[in-house]
């Protein structure tokens, strides 16, 4: 698959299938035209992240590389040049977002997970500003697993039991309470906050065990359409300590959905039709299943059975006149009936063949008194770039046609027959598997070293189709003996940019269809395609031309913009300028236009940069207003791939964990690491329901904060009256002047520290005292204050820094004594491969044995993908 990365040229692919197609006016003609506009005037971009690793602990970073790629390689649309990359909670609130510049649709950058985080299933979130006008469906969003035992007293594992009385769900969750040595927290209090999509539904209090066990019940609220949550714990210490846990529901049942999806959209009488099977248990995982088809006298029609993670698929040929039951039986050994859909008297539906490796074979199916009817046609398209268009007129029930594979792009393509008018009356999608598209990357290893601290030297060729390409390669090696790989569940470049990115809903293991290559798993993808939903956009649309509204511009730099008004009239001719005061410095100035705005763009600055704007009339009177264009923030939704979570992440993380310690403290030990410090060990705690009544962070401070007084607004320590407080702002240290810049409404806890015990570990920064805050976005403040007629502060989201991958070299005596723990060998988001498709990337190995996994992704100029995996043992 060609997607658009500056400028790429489509060519316009007609096929001759069922009859000659001439490229006319005629109304078909003019809906294929139609879509080519729609898609050029709304196309959408795709994102995918490179992760360094498949799950983290605090104390780690995030390493990551984004690629963005348009979907419509023929699209005038200039693509975005500025990434958001989100860490977001189990609590949906942002804890981190940075903002990263894209170059030809890349970049890089990190996360740095401070103790500051508690552990918990995490998304990384990824999208441009332009994306948000489509929807969260299309952003990057994947769940993963981040533990801690670095920072961590009390680690639980929970199990659930679920029942039925009188058709309440009933639930029996255990939560068992240890220390990292595995010593049981007995006979301590334990209260408790049943919450299910939001809503309490049971508190209480209760004691473990001589185990460490606690026993909560609850039911599962019948009222509640998401019966996911969260079990709230606080388990009290006996030192009065109290510690708090948050422990995922993923369901209150064990109830499964089945759903029979006839193939093209609608069963029709007298039809043999391939009939897809999916069936989902309630924690959002597929359930294998098997049972039978039975007509109204109970006869036996068919048998049927699910294959992979509930998917499947039968031959049925509805009968005129017949109900049909589906007789389903469950794993557990209970059973259940079903009603078929029923089947229409009389229509068209559409099947294709794809499970050919050289050809696709499509075929129309008509019902007997809708032959020598009127003519069809089909089309294939994927982005809407049309890659197969023909006409058909039914003169018998059944036409065929094959399609050379080599015609069709690789990934996901939509197969749509319209009638005599241009209606959509049946759908397929297919997965095309045409690897001649992919980029083929052979890794010369012979300078590979597997010894310990040695240094590997990699060189590789990059081609396609037999032809050098220039690219962009991420390289990530790991210890995978340490940081075991979930392989199917894995997200890369291939799953994210050519199977998930256009499918609705939740995909289960989407690297399983990529890992293999027979029969089994073309077959299960062929079911993925047949009840999975296609979600670019629907035809009634492109009739209509009828698209999303385009509220969120492509960012091709950071803009400051406003409007200048006097007396509620525009003031033109204004001048404005624009002063950087902290973080970084220059002067900018600018004349209004005739509705008074005025536009700074073409802007690169840092995070945390602080900006005045200043305005006067062109007579230069100050007293003037000023408006500063404010893009709303992007709103969390909830996780679509809820499926991922895990109810014991510390539990499954365990090994890695605890390996991990090792490595954070030595890394703390050479002053690489620091500690800061996690809520509930501070002097004092303010939470957002503080914070409701005061318009600035200062007013709400002040007098609040025992043992701080503010001159101004800067916090001091009452016994440093010559200090200023320190400000942790999402573990990153700003100016105490920066306080006021940060909404109220913004902030979801405030630590104070001050304490020697408490402010230790900040050295001489933490000797005024340290305020620490916490924001539910995790993203620092991008509001404005008026501070005079006239003038405006803001500090806006700047661009992140990307810091560079810590790898030590052994190439001489210095550090060669040092213990070498890492867990990530390498990272590299830049790797060339030059014009004749050449490229070398080299590092050198941890102080630990193992399986090291080594793991390229890159693109090349003209949208095509790679991917290669290499593993090695370093004795």
């Amino acid at each position: 698959m060609k997607f658009k990365i500056t400028l790429a040229i489509c060519f316009l692919t007609i096929i001759v299938g069922f009859s000659a197609f001439k490229m006319d006016d005629d109304p078909f003609t003019l809906l294929l035209k139609k879509l080519d506009n729609y898609t050029n005037k709304f196309p959408q971009e795709k994102v995918h992240l490179h992760l360094d690793k498949p799950y983290y602990a605090i104390g780690d970073d995030i390493w990551f590389k984004g690629y963005v790629v348009n979907t419509k390689t023929t699209a005038p649309t200039q693509m975005s040049s500025v990434l958001y990359v989100e860490l977001i909670n189990e609590r949906d609130s942002v804890k981190k977002q940075v903002k990263l510049p894209l170059i030809s649709g890349i970049t890089w950058g990190d996360i740095k997970l401070t103790d500051s985080l508690s552990e918990g299933n995490y998304r990384i979130r990824a999208y441009t500003n332009y994306m948000r006008n489509f929807g969260t469906e299309f952003f990057f969003d994947k769940t993963i697993k981040i533990g801690n035992s670095w920072a961590n007293k009390v680690f639980t594992k929970t199990d659930y039991v679920f029942s039925k009385e009188s058709n309440m769900d009933k639930v029996v969750a255990t939560i068992h309470f240890e220390d990292k040595n595995g010593v049981a927290y007995k006979e301590s209090e334990v209260s408790y906050d049943v919450q299910l999509d939001y809503k309490s539904v049971a508190k209480g209090k209760t004691k473990t065990n001589l185990s460490g066990d606690a026993v909560i019940n609850f039911n599962g609220n019948q009222a509640l359409t998401n019966k996911t949550g969260r079990i709230v714990a606080t388990l009290t210490l006996e030192n009065k300590q109290k510690i708090v846990k948050t422990i995922p529901i993923t369901s209150t049942s064990n109830d499964v959905d089945v759903q029979f999806l006839p193939e093209g959209g609608a069963l029709i009488e007298n039809l043999p039709q391939k009939i897809a099977i999916k069936s989902i248990n309630a924690s959002g995982h597929g359930e294998d299943i098997k049972g039978m088809i039975t007509d109204e006298t109970g006869a036996e029609i068919t048998s049927f059975e699910t294959s992979y993670l509930g998917m499947g698929n039968f031959v049925f040929n509805a009968q005129p006149g017949k109900n049909y039951t589906a007789k389903v039986k469950f794993k557990d050994g209970s059973s259940k009936d079903l009603k078929l859909p029923i089947a229409q008297k009389s229509g068209y539906t559409i099947a294709v063949n794809s499970l050919d490796t050289a050809k696709v074979v499509v075929k129309i199916m008509a019902s007997e008194s809708l032959v020598n009817g009127n003519e069809l046609k089909v089309v294939a398209q994927q982005g809407g770039n049309v890659f197969y268009v023909s006409k058909a007129k039914m003169d018998k029930q059944v036409l065929m046609a094959s399609i050379p594979k080599k015609n069709l792009p690789i990934g996901v393509v939509q197969f749509t027959l319209f009638s005599s008018t241009n209606q959509p009356i049946a759908e397929r999608l297919i997965f095309v598997k045409n690897t001649v598209d992919l980029i083929d990357v052979n890794l010369n290893t012979r300078a590979v070293s597997t010894m310990r601290k040695g240094k590997s030297i990699f060189s590789f060729d990059a081609t396609s189709q037999n032809k050098p390409v220039f690219g962009s390669f991420s390289v990530a090696v790991t210890n995978a003996t340490k940081v075991t790989p979930d392989e199917e569940n894995e997200s890369n470049i291939l799953t994210s940019l050519l199977l998930t990115s256009d499918l609705t809903g939740y995909i289960e293991k989407p690297n399983y269809y990529f890992l293999n290559d027979d029969v089994n798993a073309t077959k299960a993808l062929d079911n993925l395609m047949l009840t999975q939903g296609w979600s670019r956009f629907l035809w009634k649309n492109v009739t209509a031309g009828a698209g999303p509204a385009l509220t969120y511009k492509p960012e091709n730099s950071i803009t400051i913009s406003g409007t200048v008004m006097k007396g509620g009239k525009p003031v033109p001719g204004g001048k404005v300028m624009l002063m950087a005061s902290k973080g970084s410095f220059f002067i900018l100035d600018t004349v209004t236009n005739a509705d008074g705005r005025f536009f700074f763009d073409n802007l690169t600055f840092p995070d945390s940069t602080k900006f005045v704007v200043q305005a006067r009339t062109k007579t230069e009177r100050k007293f003037v207003d000023i408006t500063l264009d404010i893009v709303p923030n992007q709103i969390v939704t909830k996780n679509k791939n809820s499926a991922d979570i895990e109810v014991n992440v510390n539990n499954s993380l365990m090994k890695y964990i605890k390996e991990s310690d090792n490595y954070f403290n030595e890394m703390t030990r050479l002053g690489l690491l620091e500690r800061t410090i996690k809520l509930g060990r501070a002097d004092f705690i303010m939470t957002a329901d503080d914070l409701s009544t005061c318009i600035t962070l200062s007013q709400c401070l002040q007098g609040r904060l025992p043992g701080v007084m503010f001159q101004g607004n800067i916090p001091y320590l009452m016994r440093s009256q010559n200090t200023p407080m320190s400000i942790i702002l999402d573990g990153m240290r700003v100016e105490p002047e920066f306080l006021d810049n940060i909404v109220p409404s913004d902030v979801e806890s405030i630590e104070l520290l001050k304490s020697i015990s408490n402010t230790a570990i900040y050295g001489s920064q933490g000797g005024g005292g340290v305020i620490l805050i916490t924001t539910k976005r995790g993203g620092g403040a991008s509001s404005y204050n008026r501070y005079a007629p006239g003038v405006v502060t803001l500090s806006p989201k700047g661009f992140s820094d990307s810091r560079e991958f810590y790898a030590p070299k052994y190439d001489t005596e210095t550090n060669t004594n040092r213990a070498d723990l890492r867990t990530t060998i390498y990272w590299n988001p830049q790797v060339v491969a030059e014009s004749n498709g050449k490229g070398k990337f080299e590092f050198y190995n941890a102080d630990e044995p193992g399986k090291y996994r080594v793991v390229m992704e890159g693109i090349d100029a003209y949208g095509h993908l790679a991917r290669k995996v290499y593993t090695y043992d370093v004795k």
